[in-house]
């Protein structure tokens, strides 16, 4: 496999890039596949990355009726 290295990347960035880490519950290695992955797949990739976000909040929730509502509610 290839490797890439970005340089130069400002400190609003790499702070960007850790929210979106923490908020999307994976390792930075992973989450940082897959934006670019998701931006060469247009709307197919950000369909999947809220899938697989939305899986996981299923699974480390309680009451997941209540995540489907508050997650379908966020989008109208």
């Amino acid at each position: 496999m290839a490797q890439l290295t970005v340089r130069k990347v400002s400190q609003e960035l790499v702070d960007g890039l850790r929210r979106r880490v923490a908020a999307n519950g994976r390792f930075a290695e992973v989450e940082h596949r897959e934006i670019p992955r998701a931006s060469l797949l247009g709307a197919t990739g950000d369909f999947a990355i809220r899938a697989g976000a939305l899986r996981r909040r299923l699974r480390s929730s309680v009451g997941s009726t209540n995540v489907i509502r508050t997650g379908r509610d966020d989008e109208s």
